[in-house]
């Protein structure tokens, strides 16, 4: 499996992070992942298609929101909070007190 692109902190943009925000299957994602350290796709796919979440996960990702790595055939996601909080401070926890 070839690696995934995430970009670097400095490049993350608050459009390309609105944007992923504002669909409210990759909110659901973004919220999970607040509460626990880590999560598999499918943990957090809610029966809903592969190819669906695939597209889901790429836009989180191109956003910088998340972080996916593979562990053998199993691909692990983990929110990138530290890094956003230090890009832009307090946006994600404006975003998570909404739950």
């Amino acid at each position: 499996m070839r690696p995934f692109k995430h970009p670097s902190a400095k490049d993350f943009t608050l459009e390309r992070i609105f944007h992923a925000l504002s669909d409210p299957v990759r909110l659901e994602i973004i919220r999970h992942l607040a509460r626990v350290s880590e999560a598999t796709c499918g943990e957090l796919d809610g029966g809903r298609p592969k190819s669906s979440m695939s597209h889901h996960f790429r836009v989180l990702r191109d956003a910088g929101l998340v972080q996916t790595s593979h562990a053998g055939t199993t691909h692990i996601n983990r929110l990138r909070r530290e890094e956003l909080d230090a890009r832009f401070p307090g946006l994600m926890a404006a975003v998570l007190e909404q739950c």
